[in-house]
């Protein structure tokens, strides 16, 4: 019987920036001020793996995906207010596309779900990984078998 793993994992990146969780409300502050009316990156790591019980070894497959993301400009009482409403605080670049965050964001180009944190148009296109997953683990029967 075949395991599937997906890891992901995002980051915001902003000029020469990387943008991760915030420490704390300044820190979120800080992160929504400097998007302000600019266009940032996200990207969005991910790892799929497949691991079958009769193969020696398992089967990886590895992607980033990246999404523009363009914000309004924000007054010190939008990000104070958004700030106050906790939700930056445990996500990369101090925001969340899918809660209250929509209301900073005046576009993305590229896949929605990538900003959200696992873009599942990424995740899509791994759809031969577990048949080579599958042919590995035959093999290996087939060698152990012998």
């Amino acid at each position: 019987r075949a395991i599937l793993v997906i890891g992901a994992d995002t980051v915001i990146a902003h000029l020469e920036a990387i943008l991760e969780k915030p420490r704390d409300d300044q820190d979120a502050k800080a992160m929504l001020r400097a998007l302000s009316g600019t266009t940032h990156h996200v990207y969005t790591g991910v790892c799929i793996g497949i691991v079958v019980p009769q193969c020696p070894n398992p089967v990886f497959e590895s992607d980033v995906a990246t999404t523009e993301v363009t914000f309004l400009n924000l007054s010190d009482e939008d990000i104070n207010a958004y700030v106050a409403t906790g939700e930056p605080m445990d996500k990369a670049g101090s925001y969340a596309l899918q809660g209250k965050g929509s209301l900073l964001v005046e576009s993305i180009k590229g896949c929605y779900w990538n900003v959200v944190g696992l873009p599942l148009s990424l995740v899509a296109r791994t759809d031969g990984l577990l048949d080579r997953a599958l042919e590995q683990a035959t093999a290996g029967e087939q060698r152990a078998a012998g």
